[in-house]
């Protein structure tokens, strides 16, 4: 297995090289059957690696402990499934992933590239190839996931326990491939610069893939925070950690650039700043996979110590200097046919939004690098808190909420007053409404009411448009739902970037209401006492364990009776693993749209008494819908043109738009 691996990687390594200079060579010498073969080299890579990737597997499978990698992630008493996890628990099978996810993502970028990006395709191809070079080298040479060990122990070290856990099936490899992916999106800009093609003919393969690179990276980041509201037993999802913010970065960079490619393809304008927009995004994913690789920055989200770092700073500063230097050779190319004509328009929303989106990113960005800085300087690592991230970055994501309602109503290239005041004039009022509705509730804290009254807004200039535009289809004779879709169809990016809106909306929701208003108890309880937190009255029940040959595990069960009567037992779990001397714990959740009961228990006392801590969460559960919503909003925007035709329906697919859309 060992050798078939090593094989592969060195055979993926060699195709990649192969198809580097096919492509460049090909071109630029006119050769079509070379730049065919180039690209077939391409389709092959993934094949490639999906064998090593398989065989890899096979070793976890087996319990191949010969092979290093298999066994420091994982043993023989470890949960079957968890080996999916173990693949890229560490930093040798986390680029084995990497790559071959990429390879992946590079092949179908290739094959569904339009015919008119045929010029720039063999750069771009080459470009993404260069990608796998980099990594299929990095672990031929320095770490080799197949790596044989001296000797081979009878047992492995097993997998780091918080890394059990069903959220660790889908989180990391969609973080990382989100990382990795925004290189596609650079790849065919950097394609359609180095060719001499027209400088718009990318547009709509870079928005479509920057969308997908952006639902994906957007999910990631989702799925882990719940992990850690569920596994980590503090009661939160986000803290604010380098980790963290790895993934936030590019994801802020990426939704501004998924904005401002939509007014290059409809006004011609932004040229410059979209690739600059794509090159900083390049630039955060790439520092991201820097830290998760053994960077200097101290994170809780490290699972294993790697010497790697050096080698993906060195890889990280190639591809900015590569980047900038295409943009600067290009540039008198690049200049933008139309100017911006009024700042009260949609396209300068969209800038000022951009603005802000890089201003989040870049005041992230500092809190990451504060500490190294500081360390530099006064010889005293610094560590920037959760509060300077509140009070930096609260206001300017506040205005950006505030943008979200007002620009999408805007129309283009200049609105007059009167126009202005008759967009907003609904979602205005409506948010005024749930304003006065917050006061009347009892509800005063100025963060909570603006943000609450900004996120109306938006929802109320969406369903303006919806309904706006369903009633002229039902005057023609359309029923509701079937207006409602054609609507939809008429112009996809834009009502899909409506739903992704409502996605916001209601992950703020979820932020605003657990941030203010949760309630947090800890407390020792003996069986058979009650404690009240919030509505609820919660009574110990009693525990039970189990012991295992690799950890042993606490239940303690309550009895929860709520404020209308309604009772419910909810059972929280830890385990303590000696061989890593850490304690896993899963907080019991009832979870409901008003509200998240969360408990979690620490440390069984000798008495028979248990720590533990309650919270009451308001509103959590909607951040878990934002996931859906924002993937179901970009498969909006992205989907075919031609649709099947719905019955009923008399207005020709494509020729519609709402009226404000008109403008």
């Amino acid at each position: 297995m060992s050798e078939l691996g090593s094989l592969t990687l060195l055979i993926g390594l060699g195709l990649a090289l192969f198809a580097i200079m096919g492509s460049v060579l090909g071109s630029i010498c006119k050769i079509p059957p070379l730049e065919k073969s180039a690209k077939n080299a391409t389709y092959v890579l993934p094949i490639i690696l999906a064998v090593s990737t398989l065989n890899l597997i096979a070793a976890f499978v087996v319990g191949d402990f010969s092979i290093a990698y298999v066994a420091e992630n994982s043993n023989l008493v470890m949960d079957r499934p968890y080996i999916w996890v173990a693949l890229y628990a560490g930093n040798e099978g986390s680029l084995l992933f990497i790559a071959l996810v990429h390879s992946i993502f590079s092949a179908l970028a290739i094959a569904l590239a339009p015919v008119s990006l045929k010029s720039s395709l063999p750069y771009t191809g080459a470009i993404l190839m260069a990608v796998q070079v980099f990594f299929l080298a990095v672990m031929v040479v320095l770490a080799n996931p197949f790596e044989q060990l001296a000797f081979t122990p009878l047992d492995g070290q097993g997998i780091n326990p918080l890394l059990t856990h069903p959220g660790m099936f889908i989180h990391p490899p969609l973080l990382m491939t989100g990382l990795i992916c925004v290189t596609i999106p650079f790849a065919f800009a950097m394609g359609i610069m180095i060719s001499g093609a027209s400088t718009d003919d990318w547009l709509d393969t870079g928005r479509q893939w920057g969308l997908v690179v952006w639902a994906i990276l957007g999910s990631g980041l989702l799925l882990g925070a719940w992990w850690a509201y569920t596994i980590l037993g503090w009661g939160g999802y986000w803290a604010w950690d380098p980790i963290e913010n790895a993934g936030l970065m590019p994801w802020l960079v990426l939704t501004a650039f998924v904005h401002s490619i939509m007014v290059q393809k409809r006004l011609r304008m932004f040229r410059l700043w979209n690739i600059i927009l794509i090159n900083i995004a390049l630039t955060m994913a790439l520092f991201g996979i820097f830290i998760n690789r053994g960077g200097p920055i101290p994170s809780i989200h490290s699972f294993g110590a790697s010497t790697l770092g050096w080698v993906f700073l060195g890889f990280l500063g190639i591809s900015l200097l590569f980047s900038f230097s295409v943009f600067f050779f290009r540039y008198s190319h690049l200049r933008s046919t139309s100017k911006l004509d009024s700042i009260l328009s949609r396209e300068a929303a969209f800038l000022v939004n951009n603005l802000l989106f890089l201003g989040v990113a870049f005041v992230t960005l500092w809190g990451v690098v504060f500490p190294l800085i500081s360390q530099l300087f006064n010889n005293a690592t610094v560590t920037v808190g959760t509060p300077f991230y509140n009070q930096v970055n609260g206001p300017l994501l506040l205005a950006l909420i505030f943008l979200m309602g007002i620009g999408p109503l805007l129309p283009w290239r200049h609105a007059s007053w009167r126009t202005i005041q008759r967009a907003v004039l609904f979602p205005a009022i409506f948010a005024g409404l749930v304003v006065s509705l917050l006061i009347i509730l009892g509800i005063h804290k100025p963060m909570v009411v603006a943000s609450i009254g900004f996120c109306s807004m938006v929802v109320g200039g969406i369903f303006q448009e919806w309904g706006r535009g369903v009633y002229v289809r039902h005057s023609k004779g359309e029923g509701y739902l079937v207006a409602f879709i054609r609507l939809i169809a008429a112009n996809r990016p834009r009502y899909g970037g409506f739903i992704a809106h409502l996605a916001v909306v209601v992950l703020s929701l979820g932020i605003v209401g657990s941030s203010f208003y949760g309630i947090q108890k800890d407390f020792v309880i003996a069986e058979g006492d009650t404690i009240k937190v919030g509505d609820y009255n919660i009574q110990y029940e009693g525990a039970r364990t189990e012991t295992r040959s690799d950890r042993t595990e606490y239940f303690n069960t309550f009895e929860v009776t709520s404020a209308n009567g309604r009772a419910f037992e909810l059972t929280a779990w830890r385990a303590f693993y000696p061989e890593f001397r850490m304690t896993s714990s899963r907080a019991a959740i009832r979870s409901t749209p008003v509200e998240d009961l969360y408990i979690v228990t620490s440390e069984t006392l000798e008495d028979g008494r248990v720590a533990a801590r309650v919270l009451v969460n308001p509103l959590v559960w909607w951040m878990w819908w934002a996931g859906p919503l924002m993937i179901l909003g970009a498969l909006v925007a992205l989907w075919p043109e031609r649709l099947p035709s719905i019955a009923g329906s008399s207005i020709p697919r494509g020729t519609y738009h709402a009226p404000s859309e008109a403008n």
